[in-house]
């Protein structure tokens, strides 16, 4: 048993290896440049200590920039669970073309959100957009949707919640499948309706599930960048901007790499004090079956 728990041991240091290069090393590094003033290219740091996080803490662009990261974390979380799960509840039932239906609503996954972000850009600009061509034809004035910050923040949320929906989808489809229907039909013969099976049968032991997708989401919306990017640029000004998207500005457009990293770690922090205990409390709601 030593021997082999030493093999497995063994087979894990490459993983370890990647993990502490490519995330470790830059975390590491990451912090250790947020303490000084830099501008990304010269040979030359300065010490700034502490000043690039209380400098953060008075710029209202990071603020505002906060505030669409959680629209865009917990909004995205949101939408993409209630539809991956609606979604997810359709394609349980069978019917002629399931596999197909399933398909289509996995695909927009397969389009970079740079690309998807660009086609939707078509859909949603005031002259010629597909959206205000279709309030046209019923009569009604054409809407500037990402005119307001809030306007394109919402439009980024909802192109990120439709595009990354199949994901969740999938994920409730496998513990909707894993369900042993005995639980159910003992349910019905209680007495339960449909909405009683739901609530208090099939929720319960989709716990694992709603905890790796609420997970994976909050994470996945709290790190948007490239929807932002091709859809809005993060405007009107910077009104749109995320975290991950503002933290690219000031490095290479603002020359701020100090400051970028000191955003970038009170990100990190800011993800790790959100996802961790919403991943504990999920975890202590499951149930085995």
């Amino acid at each position: 048993m030593k021997s082999k728990h030493r093999q497995y041991l063994m087979l894990t240091i490459p993983a370890v290896l990647l993990l502490l290069c490519f995330i470790a090393v830059p975390l590491i590094n990451g912090i250790r440049v947020s303490f000084f003033k830099w501008n990304g290219y010269s040979q030359n740091m300065t010490f700034f200590g502490v000043n690039n996080y209380i400098n953060a803490f008075k710029d209202p662009v990071f603020f505002s920039t906060l505030g669409n990261t959680m629209i865009y974390g917990f909004g995205s979380t949101l939408f993409q669970n209630i539809l991956g799960l609606s979604s997810a509840l359709f394609l349980n039932m069978k019917f002629k073309g399931r596999n197909a239906v399933r398909v289509i609503l996995y695909m927009p996954i397969m389009i970079s959100g740079f690309i998807m972000g660009h086609i939707l850009y078509y859909f949603f600009q005031l002259e010629g957009g597909a959206f205000n061509t279709m309030l046209g034809w019923v009569g009604l004035n054409p809407v500037y949707w990402t005119g307001t910050g809030l306007g394109a923040t919402l439009a980024c949320m909802a192109c990120n919640s439709w595009q990354y929906m199949g994901i969740c989808m999938i994920i409730y489809l496998a513990g909707l499948q894993g369900i042993p229907d005995m639980y159910r039909e003992a349910a019905r013969l209680d007495g339960a309706n449909n909405w009683q099976v739901f609530k208090h049968v099939t929720i319960p032991l989709l716990i694992p599930s709603i905890t790796t997708a609420v997970v994976i989401n909050l994470i996945g919306g709290f790190k948007m960048y490239d929807v932002i990017v091709s859809l809005t640029g993060g405007g009107p000004g910077r009104s749109s901007l995320s975290l991950s998207y503002y933290i690219q500005l000031l490095y290479f457009q603002d020359e701020k790499a100090g400051y970028a990293s000191a955003v970038g770690c009170i990100m990190f922090f800011i993800i790790l004090i959100i996802t961790v205990p919403i991943n504990a409390w999920l975890r202590k709601r499951e149930v085995e079956y």
